[in-house]
């Protein structure tokens, strides 16, 4: 497995060793060690999430608050996703500042984003399967969301198309205004 740190360097892009023959490929979707060595961090995970999503739909841009701030790693195993995280840590250099991968179940990279930041996709292909390990389990009291179309975050997102939204996304603030980690 090899770490590649993008714009915001604590979000990291793990490209993984594909094995592939005549048979079909193999991959480790997960080792510890190597994911340690990959992103330096030393993670514990305690919850798996699969979601499945029809093109067209965003789910996000979620995050919980500390005492239940979540890391997430996340791949997709079915279709394709844009996949962005956002710095919502009012005292870090880049808070308010974006980056995005496209995942996908071709290149089978994966997304390892930190605890303090807003996690969001767009599903690019109908049926996209999504599954991520969390550092901590989902608490309600704890989950905060922005808004996936904040113009001050001015997120690229891929289509001009108006997404398909939760109740919940459709109603998130904008970062100004949203409680987020200090």
């Amino acid at each position: 497995m090899r770490g590649e740190r993008l714009r915001l360097p604590e979000v990291i892009l793990l490209h993984p060793r594909v094995f592939a023959d005549g048979r079909g490929w193999f991959y480790e979707s997960f080792n510890e060690a190597a994911f340690a060595q990959a992103t330096g961090c030393d993670v514990r995970f305690v919850q798996d999430n699969h979601s499945r999503s029809s093109k067209g739909v965003l789910r996000g841009l979620h995050f919980q608050l500390p005492p239940h701030a979540q890391g997430k790693l996340i791949r997709v195993v079915r279709g394709a996703v844009y996949d962005v995280a956002v710095d919502v840590r009012r005292s870090s250099p880049t808070f308010g500042q974006w980056v995005a991968a496209e995942l996908s179940e071709e290149n089978r990279c994966q997304l390892w984003i930190p605890a303090g930041f807003a996690h969001g996709f767009l599903a690019l292909t109908d049926g996209a399967e999504v599954l991520y390990k969390t550092t901590d389990r989902w608490e309600a009291s704890a989950e905060r969301s922005i808004a996936w179309n904040d113009p001050g975050l001015g997120i690229e997102w891929p289509s001009q198309e108006v997404p398909q939204l939760s109740p919940k996304d459709a109603a998130a603030p904008l970062l100004s205004v949203a409680t987020v980690f200090d």
